[in-house]
């Protein structure tokens, strides 16, 4: 298992990080939320450790902006203080779970071996499989296939081709595309769409001899299930 850990208390997320090496597991740490939201986004995890009350993006803020950008990991809420209220928004921020401090490590063991078995689910309610033709993408999973043939794509990959396979035969706005797959706050280059467009090509269609993502000028992008070319 692949974990995230973000937590600002430096004694307790080394002592969690060795007790997991120790079973096998494969630990990143972080010690504040900027931090933690870099290595989510970059990393193919299977579960994050999120502390709620961590310096400059507070655990809620971070699962809120993971789940806007399309990111489906299971999240794990850590907090200090025992209150309904807590839990509440931590769940309706999209984490997947709930642990108050002190917790004994088997049960935080066995929360995280919970969330693993159920993976990465779409939090829009619908469906965590999409299919377009012969093109199959498993949210829950993280696997994506053409016919027989899987195919590797990141975390951002997935987010931007279910966006665009969700409105298949529509245009899908490129801001559209932006809050969906990068979040309200990003505030960088918009021409990132069009670089991750590329990367999807080159990995969905070009091999197959297909023109799936077409580019619509002053409007955005529209997935078509078109068949092979000749």
């Amino acid at each position: 298992m692949r974990v995230l850990l973000i937590e600002d208390e430096d004694r307790l997320r080394q002592a969690l990080s060795r007790g997991l090496r120790a079973e096998g597991h494969e630990v990143l740490g972080a010690s504040d939320g900027e931090a933690g939201l870099r290595l989510a986004r970059d990393d193919r995890l299977d579960v994050v450790v999120c502390d709620i009350l961590i310096p400059k993006v507070n655990g809620f803020q971070v699962c809120k902006q993971l789940r806007s950008e399309g990111i489906w990991t299971p999240i794990l809420m850590l907090t200090a203080k025992d209150g309904e209220w807590d839990e509440a928004e931590a769940l309706d921020a999209g984490a997947d779970g709930y642990l108050t401090k002190p917790f004994s490590y088997v049960v935080l063991g066995a929360h995280l071996r919970a969330l693993a078995r159920r993976g990465a689910a779409d939090p829009r309610g619908g469906s965590s499989v999409l299919d377009a033709g012969d093109l199959h993408l498993d949210y829950r999973a993280g696997r994506c296939s053409r016919g027989e043939v899987e195919i590797k794509l990141s975390k951002r990959e997935q987010a931007l081709l279910g966006a665009l396979v969700g409105r298949a035969g529509g245009v899908v706005r490129k801001e559209d595309l932006l809050r969906q797959v990068w979040g309200e706050e990003f505030n960088g280059d918009p021409n990132i769409v069009e670089v991750y467009v590329g990367y999807l090509r080159r990995k969905i269609d070009i091999p197959f001899a297909r023109h799936s993502i077409e580019t619509v000028r002053g409007s955005g992008y529209r997935f078509n299930l078109d068949e092979p070319t000749s």
